[in-house]
């Protein structure tokens, strides 16, 4: 595929729907909720019966500014809703009340990140409209549940950016973690939360004409998303190899089971949808205020505090972007690694607002960053990872703390930080200090004590010894694993190791 791919440029735009993360739907009040038995949650707004009146969800309205704002997007201070008709059973008034021609926000870009460099996805519209009800196909049946009928989108359409299907993939991602930050939608394609369609095309390198479009549908995963799109580039390349390049715009279906797409019909263009203004809504006007209360309410978005966890704690880009993709985890680290810096604070005795104190955490704040990421990442997320845990940490970050400085200063080594851990993490005992004395685990750092273990290890190998001062210098490891099997795996390696080459010098 790739040699023929060569030929071509591949051109991929997506449009976006969010499922909004609001307690009733877009226009009554009905619950907007999962997993609910089939056609409960409804009332004859949402299921289309005559004389019956929509009242916008202002709600909705705000989780949409926050969207469009965190997309660097322009605010329309007025829009204002549409009818969009079509007829399919789960559309039970006959037309979906939606934004066409004046949307919610245009404009607005997504930057992505690879291999150091950024690339800037443009936004085309961000527009509020109402969900349809969901088929189920059954035994060669069509099941309607109305519960989803009604429920708060908002759709974002990009421009045709895209140049590749993994960094459609990599868009997508970095939308659901944008929507997870502000708390507006789980974003969550296999739930639903959020629903994919893209358009693709290819075009002779160099050759800067569009050429019709064709949509993929029913895709619910991001790797779905990829596979799909790998599909379409090989099955397009093939015609336009032979001269028969898609002349008409064209919707197909994404079948994960045979991975690949199936022709559904020709695409239908905006006037096939017979758009009106919705004569029951009047129009949305937008004021300053509100603006400022969505700007207000939106907290640090994942891009820039993956920059600045590089920056203040002096993480690497690639550590930082693990510790951003979950909220939870973020937030967790930043409270461990101001916990840490009072505890270094104190240790010196110094103000927090000293130059001293300054000098201080420029100096150390990488080393205690890297312990802090290191045991996050790789031994409370193995616990949690075997306990089923999800988001939340069940050691205060306090704790956490209290147990990293014990390994900072040596005082426990990491198979001791190791049970320990694992004994905060079932709530025995919440202080790291009392179980490693409970326990017996304190490094042995006086040197009387070691200097003993070490002669005793000494003479039981003389042969070892007179190897190693032959220059066999890679015996020291089996000297300080020695020492450190009669002091039970308590003594301080890095005093080991000093004594022994004391010891063994010629």
């Amino acid at each position: 595929m790739s040699n023929r791919v060569n030929k071509y440029e591949i051109i991929i735009g997506l449009e976006i729907h969010l499922q909004l993360k609001t307690k009733s739907k877009m226009f009554c009040s009905c619950a907007n909720e999962d997993d609910k038995p089939v056609n409960t949650l409804v009332c004859p707004i949402c299921l289309g019966h005559p004389g019956t009146l929509p009242t916008l969800n202002s709600e909705a309205v705000k989780q949409g500014l926050a969207m469009a704002l965190a997309l660097q997007a322009q605010i329309n201070r007025r829009s204002k809703f549409d009818r969009k008709n079509y007829f399919y059973p789960d559309l039970p008034k006959g037309y979906q009340i939606s934004q066409y021609d004046e949307p919610l926000a245009s404009g607005g870009y997504l930057l992505l990140s690879s291999d150091g460099h950024k690339r800037r996805i443009a936004i085309e519209r961000l527009h509020l409209e109402e969900d349809a009800a969901k088929n189920i196909h059954k035994n060669r049946q069509t099941l309607t549940d109305f519960n989803r009928a009604g429920t708060p989108l908002v759709e974002i359409v990009t421009k045709p950016d895209f140049r590749s299907p993994p960094e459609a993939k990599e868009f997508l991602q970095e939308l659901r973690l944008i929507a997870r930050y502000l708390g507006v939608s789980e974003a969550d394609m296999e739930k639903g939360h959020m629903r994919c369609d893209a358009n693709i095309s290819l075009r002779p390198i160099g050759d800067q004409k569009f050429y019709p479009k064709t949509e993929v549908k029913n895709i619910n995963s991001f790797r779905a998303v990829e596979r799909a799109l790998l599909y379409e580039i090989d099955r397009q390349t093939k015609l336009w190899d032979k001269k028969q390049a898609p002349q008409i715009t064209e919707t197909r279906g994404w079948d994960e089971d045979k991975g690949e797409t199936v022709s559904q019909r020709s695409k239908e263009d905006s006037a096939d949808y017979r758009y009106f203004p919705e004569p029951d809504l009047p129009p949305l006007v937008i004021s300053e205020e509100l603006i400022q209360e969505a700007q207000s309410k939106m907290g640090e978005l994942p891009q820039a505090k993956e920059e600045r966890f590089a920056q203040e704690y002096g993480l690497n880009s690639k550590d930082a972007r693990i510790l951003i993709k979950q909220k939870e985890w973020a937030n967790y680290f930043e409270e461990l690694m101001s916990e840490l810096q009072g505890w270094l604070f104190d240790r010196h005795d110094l103000g927090a607002d000293s130059q001293q104190a300054i000098q201080l955490w420029e100096k150390e704040k990488s080393k205690l960053s890297r312990l802090a990421f290191s045991w996050i990442t790789t031994e409370l997320f193995a616990l949690r990872s075997i306990s089923g845990e999800s988001a939340k940490f069940p050691i205060s970050a306090e704790n956490l703390a209290e147990l990293l400085t014990l390994l900072y200063e040596n005082r426990i080594n990491s198979s001791a930080g190791q049970t320990i851990l694992q004994r905060m993490y079932s709530g025995a005992d919440d202080d790291p200090h009392h179980i490693a004395e409970s326990l017996d685990l304190m490094q042995i750092d006086d040197e009387a004590s070691l200097n003993d273990l070490v002669i005793k290890v000494v003479m039981s190998n003389p042969e070892q010894v007179k190897k190693y001062q032959a220059g066999k210098e890679a015996l020291l490891k089996f000297f300080v694993g020695q020492v450190m099997k009669e002091s039970k795996g308590k003594a301080n390696p890095q005093i080991i190791e000093k004594i022994i080459k004391e010891k063994l010098k010629k």
